[in-house]
């Protein structure tokens, strides 16, 4: 990875544009932000630049959802986590954002407002034509030096993440330093036996993970759990009752099924797929075996069988990687198999988890502190771990290579 790190750059003065990733689950009707995970793993990098004029760009949500809105309780919740003020600043690139930058003391610390409010923050461009774009050229006016710290929008090609780093002398922040360089010893220099666990509904991303990974070698094992395990069944040709494969059908997953009996005929003795599940009868649990699945039955977690056989394959593990939980496992009862599965995951010498539901299941256990890393950007982290170059990190590649 040749891009500059802010932990290499020293003390950044001067005016710092800091690119982070503050969309957070918000409450429409009060605009409450319901969760500040993000804010504090931001915080290291915020605390770093403190000797400079800090101008903190951010988005929440998109055109046209519920929760697109303004950065007003993004700064004042920012600002209690900071222990300093913030001074939130209703303007993107206008005269009003030019005027509270130039007059900004060193040490102060802004926030302007939504970058998706602006049309151009929206669209997916090429670095040399999103340093064209006017939200660019203006924000790049205002600054010295740009840190890109919000890892969970590194995958995205827009302008804000992939033209500001050719204005600007760019570096990386301390959170996206973290997660590239966790997610990379995956792929280089990872304990092993390497086993990466694969679920939920995100088919088509676990399918491009597992492949990835298996072909050049990074996974000995791969366990596929959740619909993903569902659609590897199938392929396998199990019968997993009508209403799962109608999901699946709903889902668009036919051609996933195709997918996945490929890898099977040319890696199956590397994937280990789900010997038991359980269903729901007359609102209770009830397990079998999946060559014996009723017809009428939906799979919403992995048997006992299962459980056992799988942890014993994970906790036996020197690296893991989790994406995705293993059933429902918003509902007590199908819970099981995820909560099993991450607790064989925690004891592990490396474990890795791609954020999402997976990280949202580990804080329901208390158990994140046992974890080598859990990523803040689960959609930036599985393309991360399907080999793709990301947008963001070349960008910074590309801005190291200009301004040196």
């Amino acid at each position: 990875m040749e891009i500059g790190t802010l932990a290499g750059a020293g003390k950044l003065t001067g005016t710092v544009m800091l690119r982070v990733d503050f969309n957070s689950p918000i409450d429409p009707s009060s605009n409450q932000i319901l969760d500040d995970k993000r804010f504090r793993e931001h915080l290291p990098t915020v605390q770093a630049l403190e000797d400079a004029r800090l101008v903190v760009l951010t988005h929440q949500s998109r055109p046209g959802k519920k929760d697109f809105t303004t950065l007003e309780a993004h700064a004042a919740k920012l600002e209690r986590l900071l222990g300093r003020p913030v001074t939130y600043v209703e303007d993107i690139f206008g005269r009003c954002a030019r005027e509270a930058v130039r007059n900004a003391k060193r040490g102060d610390v802004l926030m302007l407002e939504n970058l998706r409010f602006a049309a151009e923050e929206n669209l997916t461009l090429k670095s040399e034509e999103a340093k064209k774009t006017l939200l660019v050229r203006r924000l790049a006016s205002m600054a010295d030096f740009y840190v890109n710290d919000a890892f969970g929008t590194a995958h995205r090609s827009q302008p804000s993440i992939v033209g500001l780093p050719l204005a600007l002398p760019s570096v990386a922040g301390l959170l996206m330093e973290k997660e590239v360089a966790n997610l990379s010893r995956v792929f280089s220099g990872a304990p092993r036996p390497v086993t990466f666990v694969l679920g939920g509904t995100k088919v088509d991303d676990s399918l491009a993970v597992a492949e990835n990974v298996l072909a050049r070698g990074t996974a000995d094992r791969v366990i596929v759990v959740g619909v993903v395990g569902n659609v590897f069944l199938l392929a396998a040709g199990y019968n997993i009752g009508r209403p799962s494969a109608r999901l699946i059908d709903d889902l668009g997953y036919r051609g996933e099924v195709e997918k996945a009996r490929g890898l099977l005929e040319t890696y199956r003795t590397r994937i280990s797929l789900p010997h038991s599940v359980a269903v729901r009868e007359d609102s209770e649990r009830a397990e079998y075996p999946v060559d014996a699945i009723p017809e009428d039955a939906q799979v919403l977690d992995l048997g006992s069988e299962s459980i056992d056989r799988l942890s014993g394959e994970i906790a036996s593990s020197g690296t893991v990687v989790v994406n995705g939980p293993a059933g429902l496992f918003e509902e007590e009862q199908f819970a099981v198999g995820t909560f099993e599965l991450l607790k064989a995951a925690s004891t592990v010498q490396f474990s890795v988890v791609g954020g999402g539901h997976s990280g949202a299941a580990i804080e329901r256990l208390g158990i994140e502190e046992r974890f080598t890393h859990i990523s803040t950007g689960g959609g930036a982290a599985i393309e991360f771990l399907t080999g793709k170059k990301m947008p963001a990190i070349e960008a910074l590649e590309l801005s190291r290579k200009i301004f040196g």
